[in-house]
């Protein structure tokens, strides 16, 4: 890995946090279910609350609404109950667009169903990819970084493919617990300058990097972890993170930001939370 330069948080910035307005993409769990086990929070066997899924996933939008953001909606597709997580059907950056392929069978036609939304709407580069990744599941934009996981669902190669589609300066991090098996359920970008993340979800190599390229980092506690806290979306002010993630919330506000706590315990069953659910169309 190479190291790009050190990227401090100073006390002036961490005081006056600013929220930006962003526009997301997302699907509503109209067909949402736990039929299959690809990650370790799936089980078949538990039952669903379809009902409940889309009342908390709309109550996410209307957070979003709320909170100043546009919300755009893909329509779900019958069959693909995991679209509902739109972040991993894309990454956008520079009004660019790096499609997804899917690495498990029962979520590859999310892939096509997801860059047909990028063309129909007008998007001039959408990038149909060549390696295996899973959209913004993997590929996290701070600033001109992309901070790149691998290790249980994104293929290396991605990073450098993403890198050069983007614009961006691909940083690889990899994953070692499959609890964690996308880098959005271990870290999250809070702006362009500073993130929060969980160290026990990456190998030792990666946490020297995270360590180096953001030195006044929150770090998350496996407790807050386990409840998918990092699983978290930030205007630069306010983050949208579940519930469940106490310590988190109080870590964040303790560094300026607006803790908004929101629950997605049925979508959290497939191992999702707000971050899953939402894909941002950066400009």
């Amino acid at each position: 890995m190479t190291l790009l330069e050190n990227r401090p948080q100073t006390a002036a910035a961490a005081a006056e946090r600013v929220a930006t307005r962003r526009r997301y993409l997302m699907c509503e769990p109209r067909h949402f279910a736990v039929e299959y086990a690809i990650n370790p929070w799936m089980d078949p066997t538990v039952p669903v609350d379809r009902d409940l899924a889309i009342r908390q996933w709309r109550a996410l939008a209307d957070t979003y609404r709320r909170l100043g953001h546009h919300v755009e909606e893909i329509a779900p597709v019958e069959g693909l109950p995991d679209m509902v997580f739109a972040a991993n059907g894309a990454t956008v950056a520079r009004g660019r667009v790096y499609g997804a392929k899917f690495k498990y069978a029962e979520r590859v036609p999310e892939g096509p169903a997801y860059l047909g939304w990028f063309k129909e709407a007008g998007y001039r580069v959408a990038h149909e990819p060549a390696y295996v990744n899973e959209g913004e599941g993997d590929l996290l934009v701070a600033g001109d970084l992309l901070l790149a996981g691998t290790g249980f669902r994104t293929d290396p190669a991605a990073h450098a493919e993403a890198a050069e589609v983007l614009g961006l300066k691909a940083v690889t991090l990899r994953l070692v617990d499959p609890h964690y098996y996308h880098l959005d359920t271990a870290l999250c970008v809070l702006s362009e300058r500073d993130i929060a993340y969980f160290p026990g979800a990456f190998d030792a190599e990666s946490q020297d990097v995270l360590r180096q390229l953001f030195p006044a980092a929150i770090i998350a506690d496996a407790d807050d972890a386990k409840v998918l806290g990092l699983n978290a979306v930030s205007d630069g002010r306010h983050v949208v993170l579940p519930l469940e993630a106490t310590e988190l919330a109080k870590k964040l506000a303790a560094r300026g930001y607006q803790p908004v706590p929101v629950s997605l315990s049925e979508l959290r069953k497939a191992g999702g939370g707000p971050k899953c659910c939402t894909l941002e169309l950066r400009s």
